[in-house]
């Protein structure tokens, strides 16, 4: 009796480690679902890579509100490299007083995307419009205005989406509409330091 109970206790063992039971078997996007649910690991990594979860341009179309610096990696290979979820916690933690001096809050930036193809937007308080175009292959937004062309990455998060930039773009993107002055090259220092310490990083905002 006991060496029956053994054996089933081993067989139970076997069947769960492979990966069967009431999960079930899934193929696909699906089954990377539950992947990620079960384990929470390729979650984050959606979080914090750019390109793994790409966002169509109806997905795009909205108003969006900024609630926290945001930051991604352009691969897998590079997030683990720079330390993973800890290495991109820390860079929003570090963006956070940056953006705050140049006056960035929840309050003063959104930027609204239209069917039609144009956009509005405010940063820190400042007017900014012009046309857009997304390409959804590579997540790229090219949006152009009176004051200045620009380009940066559209990211899906949990409760919203991200929008990526190049440490240079968006350092003259806050130079352009904030008119940065006495705290101008704090924030420069700041973001160009962060930038040069991760291969591959994007900065910007979440927003909601």
């Amino acid at each position: 009796m006991k060496k029956n109970i053994l054996i089933l206790a081993t067989a139970a063992l076997i069947v769960s480690s492979c990966g069967f039971g009431t999960m079930g078997t899934t193929t696909g996007s699906q089954s990377t679902n539950t992947v990620a649910t079960a384990g929470g690991a390729l979650g984050s990594i959606l979080t914090s890579v750019l390109g793994l979860d790409k966002m169509t341009q109806a997905n795009l179309v909205g108003t969006w509100t900024y609630s926290q610096p945001g930051c991604a990696f352009t691969s897998e290979n590079l997030l683990a490299k720079a330390g993973g979820e800890v290495a991109a916690a820390e860079i929003k933690s570090k963006l956070q007083p940056t953006f705050q001096k140049v006056g960035i809050s929840s309050s003063n930036t959104q930027v609204t995307f239209k069917q039609d193809g144009t956009f509005t937007a405010k940063i820190a308080g400042k007017s900014w419009s012009g046309t857009y175009t997304y390409d959804e292959s590579t997540s790229k937004i090219t949006m152009t205005g009176l004051l200045l062309n620009i380009n940066c990455y559209a990211k899906r998060n949990t409760n919203g989406i991200a929008l990526l930039f190049e440490a240079s773009k968006l350092l003259t993107m806050l130079q352009t509409m904030s008119a940065l002055s006495g705290g101008g090259n704090s924030t420069l220092g700041t973001i160009s330091e962060i930038s040069k310490n991760y291969d591959g990083l994007r900065v910007g905002f979440d927003m909601k």
